[in-house]
């Protein structure tokens, strides 16, 4: 059985990042992909985080970000649902689905073991910040091990990413 992907060293992260949303008085949402709802889970572990947190969207298939996050269907056609600018879309969408809300944080990636090409091998994780006073982020990265291990990769590089933006 693969490991808790919520471990300690996980939600201390998370808990450090409440603190500091709730000391700049900003909210966070969540649109999670290959992390299905990780990054939400981690943030919402701890009791009072709904001061902080607005809430996220699992949006595992394409339909879904189209429907729930309004991502152009011919973006994700045209790009594929791992790229950069689909990351930035599904940001922006979730920004846009939850006006009480400053930034938001996306993921899309391949956890593996299948799925990978090339062009995008398993271990790709695009994500996105979109803070409602400032332009949408995208960054990539390639994270080794098995779909455990990416997922928990993508959940820290998330957290400390929405960091970055709180104090940007």
């Amino acid at each position: 059985m693969p490991p808790f992907l919520l471990d300690d060293p996980t939600l201390d992260h998370a808990g450090t990042l409440l603190v500091l949303l709730r000391g700049a008085g900003l909210r966070v949402v969540t649109a999670e992909s290959c992390t299905g709802g990780l990054v939400a889970a981690s943030l919402t572990h701890h009791a009072g985080s709904s001061d902080v947190v607005e809430g996220g969207f699992v949006t595992y298939s394409n339909v879904m970000k189209t429907a729930l996050l309004g991502v152009d269907s011919a973006l994700l056609a045209r790009h594929g649902a791992v790229s950069a600018e689909v990351a930035a879309a599904m940001a922006d969408g979730a920004l846009a689905h939850a006006p009480r809300t400053d930034i938001a944080v996306s993921i899309t990636g391949i956890a593996g073991p299948g799925g990978g090409s090339a062009a995008k091998p398993v271990g790709l994780v695009w994500f996105a910040t979109a803070r409602r006073s400032g332009k949408t982020v995208t960054l990539s990265r390639v994270f080794d091990g098995d779909r455990a291990s990416v997922r928990q990769q993508a959940v820290a590089q998330a957290l400390d990413l929405v960091g970055q933006r709180v104090r940007s």
